[in-house]
């Protein structure tokens, strides 16, 4: 019986890529078939503007700020998710990074 497998996308200052890369390969994220470390990365613009409180690793409370970010995607399965979700959170630079999970359809 296989696991259900997810799709983990997080973005990341581009500077931060490879080692989150790597933390989320560490976790077991990213194993498809015989294969692991499997990702996919696009870039982008990252846009945001710290509030009070905020205590942000990039900008300026108040101010807007872009950043070229590493959008990087990959697949989970029941047993690593969670794994994974951990080691984003511990290495990712941001306050608070966003982190989508969606859930795929069987290939069976």
């Amino acid at each position: 019986m296989s696991m259900k497998q997810y799709k983990l996308v997080v973005t990341v200052p581009e500077s931060d890529g490879d080692r989150l890369r790597e933390a989320i390969g560490d976790a077991g994220g990213g194993k498809v078939g015989d294969y692991s470390y499997c990702s996919f990365t696009v870039k982008g613009t990252g846009r945001f503007k710290p509030e009070v409180g905020a205590n942000p690793a990039i900008g300026s409370v108040g101010e807007m700020e872009e950043v070229v970010e590493d959008r990087i995607e990959v697949n989970c399965d029941d047993s690593t998710l969670e794994n994974v979700r951990k080691a984003v959170l511990a290495v990712h630079p941001y306050e608070e990074p966003v982190i989508d999970v969606y859930p795929l359809f069987s290939q069976e």
